[in-house]
């Protein structure tokens, strides 16, 4: 069901994380909870995974990882700002070690010349107060090639902050 490559760094990420003592909650907006889906298909994840967010609307940001109305008014939910308050919002609304966020275009409508199809940014933040972010322009490919690259970025970025 999953991706063999997209397993592999999802077996990597929670070998890093177990050998580190380190949890993990995500943020995701266009993903869906992808990337928590992809976690927890490697048996024995829950021993690191604690929680999924799905936040696809602006509401959920707010209500759930505490993203602020102002922020989303002036950067918008597709935007580097966005996508560091969902990280930090998800690291303290779970209490974890790590938590990643991504928020982005997934297509194939909704896109604009300023933030079009393919647009993904995300968040990734450690509870030390380290904090990556990253921004990909995919391009027009499909919405799931877009959504299934948007995983494999995520987990890289898990994968950095736990090693």
């Amino acid at each position: 069901m999953i991706d063999p490559d997209i397993y592999a760094q999802a077996e990597a990420v929670l070998a890093a994380c177990r050998a580190r003592g380190l949890t993990i909650a995500t943020a995701e907006s266009c993903t869906g909870g992808l990337v928590a889906g992809a976690l927890t298909a490697v048996p024995g994840s829950s021993d690191v995974v604690d929680r999924g967010f799905v936040t696809y609307s602006n509401a959920a940001k707010m209500a759930m990882l505490g993203v602020p109305a102002g922020m989303l008014d002036q950067y918008g939910a597709v935007s580097a700002q966005t996508a560091e308050a969902m990280a930090r919002g998800a690291l303290k609304a779970a209490g974890t070690s790590l938590a990643v966020s991504i928020t982005g275009v997934a297509g194939p409508g909704g896109g604009s010349d300023a933030k079009p199809v393919g647009l993904v940014h995300f968040g990734c933040a450690r509870a030390d107060g380290t904090v990556l972010l990253r921004e990909e322009r995919f391009g027009s490919l499909s919405r799931d090639d877009i959504r299934m690259r948007s995983v494999s970025v995520a987990l890289g970025l898990l994968a950095e902050l736990a090693g």
